[in-house]
């Protein structure tokens, strides 16, 4: 169980990314009966460190900070006029915290810095799609997926850029402490606690976009997943043609009525998964899958497992 986290800020770090860190690991959330770390921002040099916003951020800490971490948090910085290369007794500290077991957690472009220090060889990463090239140019011995949101291999996760970071650290919340405490925290900062993407058994791209002049379309199929839904009767529903509804839901979603329909089904088991004790067979009809059958050949499709490997691996029913 993670309890301290250490932050590593360098020259250029990226404010966002910066505060995704603090936002998921720095507040102290037990009021609301979520988790709280030992939050610190610690740096090469301290002192202030500029940031990519043109404003320094103050850090009081040294490397010293990283020696007893569980979870080490490489914040993104920038990477654009140099090759990213960072102080040798960061790249040090980096390859102990993974020799004794800590998590590194690398931010977007913060994955530079694992490839700096020899630890993304031989292992499934990813970073900002802007960069994977250049992350594989660096590290070609590491498996790089400009396809995911993020990438966990053992205890290294790295992520995309921006929102997927809020991603990634949701799903170390929810690997270490549970799915309750990675909801108790999604839910103060308003963001969905279920995105995944990227972890070897658990695979899923994002929620497709939303249409505007389907919304509420896609929202009354959302109300109603257990219903069977063909493209005639959506078709009927929208006023339009068969034609003009199967082109203009993939120009509004990107995706088709049918693949749309089976995330969304697979979002809504994974939630009565977690937070309900309902049979597999009962999961199945409710999200409009029918059987336990067909739901198992979705969760593989999807997430690469089953529906009961997902619900011992999540489930937070007992606890709520």
């Amino acid at each position: 169980m993670i309890q301290k986290v250490a932050a590593v800020v360098v020259p250029g770090a990226a404010p966002f990314e910066l505060g995704v860190a603090y936002e998921v690991f720095g507040i102290d959330r037990r009021d609301t009966g979520g988790p709280s770390f030992d939050f610190t921002l610690c740096t090469p040099r301290p002192g202030p460190v500029p940031t990519k916003g043109g404003f320094p951020v103050v850090v009081d800490a040294g490397l010293e900070a990283t020696d007893d971490a569980d979870v080490v948090v490489v914040v993104a910085y920038g990477i654009e006029d140099d090759d990213g290369a960072l102080p040798h007794e960061l790249l040090d500290a980096l390859r102990r915290a993974h020799e004794r077991g800590a998590w590194l957690f690398a931010i977007c472009s913060g994955a530079f810095a694992l490839a700096h220090a020899g630890l993304l060889d031989g292992r499934r990463c990813t970073t900002h799609w802007m960069y994977t090239d250049r992350l594989a140019e660096l590290a070609p011995a590491a498996d790089v997926d400009a396809g995911v949101l993020f990438a966990q291999d053992g205890r290294i996760l790295t992520s995309a850029g921006t929102g997927a970071g809020i991603d990634a650290a949701l799903h170390l919340v929810r690997t270490e402490l549970g799915a309750d405490a990675a909801r108790h925290v999604a839910r103060r900062m308003v963001v969905p606690p279920q995105r995944e993407g990227g972890q070897a058994q658990f695979v899923v791209d994002p929620l497709p976009r939303e249409g505007e002049s389907l919304a509420g379309l896609l929202a009354w199929m959302r109300e109603h997943l257990a219903a069977e839904h063909t493209v005639s009767r959506l078709a009927r529903r929208a006023a339009m043609s068969e034609r003009t509804f199967a082109r203009r839901f993939r120009q509004e979603t990107g995706t088709t009525p049918a693949a749309w329909l089976a995330r969304q089904r697979v979002a809504r088991a994974q939630e009565l998964l977690e937070s309900t004790e309902a049979p597999v067979d009962e999961v199945a009809r409710l999200v409009g899958f029918g059987t336990a059958a067909v739901l198992r050949h979705h969760f593989a499709r999807h997430l690469g497992t089953s529906p009961l490997a997902y619900r011992r691996r999540f489930s937070c029913a007992e606890a709520s």
